[in-house]
């Protein structure tokens, strides 16, 4: 964002919003669909937002699997967001006792990719089952329409997908951003509007005449019935969540 880490001097107040900025992603990669996105510093306190968004857009439902990479946040996250106090057992030792502890609620199942590189390269991927066990994250991987091993392949598709959607993200170029407000508004822009505009060529059919019907994330999710153009999509009534 405007410049690079090596540019930026840390006591210089402007610069603490310059720099490298992500995208946290919460993507359901059966539908390809972004369900929700939050741009901004890679910290914990922005994914915590995520989480408690994505809750909130799927009214509290248990996914079958989370996944996501190795960052440590998103643990305590998940946890704070889905999980329950219990009261910790007295064990009659010296001490005050302790209070109740966060602990997941039952059906919770979340995963994280670890890989190991050489050179620069992935050379392994091994799957470290965080809540749930490890027999509970293989079943819920079988079970998966799209895939059979847990990885990050799908979102990083879509990031490379919205990349080409949004040139404010372009690598190496003169459109990157330079105002926060404007590259925040684009990200939510492109992110949500690929939803409804955007005809994903792997979620494609074929109708009985083998006619191939093209299908946005939000038609297979059962959200549309057709291809949103963006002038549809920019004029439909928006809803100000709380």
């Amino acid at each position: 964002m405007r410049k690079k880490r090596k540019h930026c001097n840390n006591s210089v107040p402007q610069d603490s919003r310059e720099r490298d900025n992500w995208d946290h992603v919460a993507y359901d990669p059966e539908h390809r669909l972004v369900v929700s996105v939050v741009p901004g510093k890679r910290t914990a306190k922005n994914v915590d937002k995520l989480v408690v968004d994505f809750k909130k857009r799927t009214n509290g439902l248990i996914m079958n699997l989370i996944t996501s990479d190795e960052y440590k946040p998103y643990k305590k996250a998940i946890l704070k967001a889905y999980g329950k106090n219990t009261a910790v057992v007295h064990t009659g030792k010296r001490g005050r006792p302790k209070g109740s502890r966060r602990v997941p609620v039952e059906g919770l199942t979340y995963a994280t990719v670890h890989k190991t590189r050489r050179k620069g390269r992935v050379v392994k991927i091994d799957l470290r089952a965080i809540f749930g066990s490890k027999a509970e994250v293989e079943t819920a991987i079988e079970a998966s329409a799209v895939s059979k091993t847990i990885n990050t392949a799908f979102v990083e598709r879509h990031n490379g997908t919205d990349r080409n959607r949004n040139a404010r993200k372009v690598r190496r170029s003169y459109c990157f951003s330079k105002d926060w407000d404007v590259h925040n508004a684009m990200t939510y822009f492109t992110m949500y509007s690929y939803n409804f505009c955007w005809p994903v060529r792997t979620l494609r059919v074929q109708d009985q005449g083998d006619r191939w019907l093209s299908r946005t994330p939000a038609m297979v999710a059962g959200l549309s019935d057709h291809v949103w153009s963006l002038g549809e999509w920019l004029s439909y009534p928006a809803v100000q969540l709380s």
